[in-house]
């Protein structure tokens, strides 16, 4: 989806309806999943001293109630709607301070999606200049052509429980979670013991197995590996009718001795398998279940997602120029007239 031509009109009809013309920086924007039992009780969108700088929201749904997620429903505490039922589409718009405190219910089935934006009339919390700053840093100063590979947060970012209290006796990494719901497992090279650094064995290079084969490929890191797995997902049907020829020593038998370090691995990064599998079943489209999984289509979606990204890299260092000297990422177009 075209989501900064989207954030940007929605910037302007949140300018509109509040009459502050031009006055408004989009601090931060977010695409947010919901799975199975997240929620969100009565709150405003201003609640921590470090969200202060929020003046406006706007959350743009991408899915709709009843037919992709079941529960959802965005609650206002005063004023009229009282309730929105999400439907694809539509977006609602409200001021983030005390005047509109608001709740999601939990989510009781499926995966609910959207584009969550926040604005600011304070200049220093420009999503945009934060963004430049950032990619010119990685982008100019390591000028070496290939794809982007994403870089991981704090490892707390992706560990969750129901229980925040536990720590790491309960719950699950997301990302295992997302790569063990569509068939896959996680070899590591490292030491895989159960008193492993978590942070460490998510950043290591690492390969990717499914039932008791192993696709000799590494990946950097967990987040690359879901990237591409999450791709070859989505896109089944395309990569299977334009697979490509793999060799045959890419993929291989698991020994032993790498089957338990697996399992290793697994009791790591999981703690409770049936509530993972449970919160993100969800995630296994109609289109792709029609293809049986195969290391050719596979293969053939790495290929796709490396020649996608290093196109977006490609734009990024076209684009960087212009973005640094607007300090914004969103060009207007040129249509020839002034």
């Amino acid at each position: 989806m075209p989501f900064v031509p989207i954030r940007e009109s929605l910037k302007e009809k949140v300018e509109e309806f509040f009459g502050c013309e031009y006055e408004l920086f989009v601090e931060f924007t977010g695409l947010i999943s919901w799975c199975r039992g997240a929620s969100i009780g009565w709150h405003s969108d201003d609640n921590r001293p470090y969200l202060k700088q929020r003046a406006f929201a706007a959350v743009c749904y991408l899915n709709s109630f009843g037919k992709d997620f079941k529960g959802g429903l965005f609650h206002f505490q005063d004023g009229e709607p009282r309730t929105i039922e999400p439907l694809a589409g539509d977006v609602v718009m409200y001021t983030a301070d005390g005047h509109n405190i608001h709740s999601v219910d939990e989510i009781t089935g499926g995966e609910r999606l959207t584009l969550t934006l926040w604005f600011s009339r304070d200049a220093s919390h420009d999503e945009d200049a934060k963004l430049v700053s950032l990619l010119s840093q990685r982008l100019l100063h390591n000028n070496v052509p290939g794809p982007c590979l994403p870089l991981l947060a704090s490892s707390n970012m992706y560990w969750f429980s129901l229980d925040q209290s536990s720590h790491r006796q309960l719950g699950f990494d997301i990302c295992w979670a997302r790569l063990h719901v569509l068939g896959f497992d996680v070899y590591s090279y490292q030491d895989t013991s159960c008193d492993s650094d978590l942070s460490e064995l998510l950043t290591m290079p690492l390969q990717l197995a499914r039932g008791v084969e192993l696709f000799n490929v590494e990946f950097v890191n967990i987040l690359h590996a879901l990237q591409v797995a999450q791709f070859y997902s989505w896109k089944a049907s395309a990569v299977h009718t334009s697979k490509v020829q793999i060799d045959h020593g890419k993929v291989g038998v698991l020994s032993q001795s790498q089957m338990e370090k697996i399992n290793r691995l697994n009791s790591v990064l999981s703690k409770d398998h049936q509530q993972a599998e449970m919160f993100f079943s969800c995630m296994f489209s109609n289109e792709s279940r029609q293809y049986m999984f195969d290391w050719a289509d596979f293969a053939s979606a790495v290929a796709a997602w490396e020649d996608y990204s290093s196109k977006l890299r490609e734009e990024f260092l076209r684009s960087l120029p212009y973005w640094r000297t607007h300090q914004s990422i969103f060009e207007v177009p040129s249509n020839g007239s002034c």
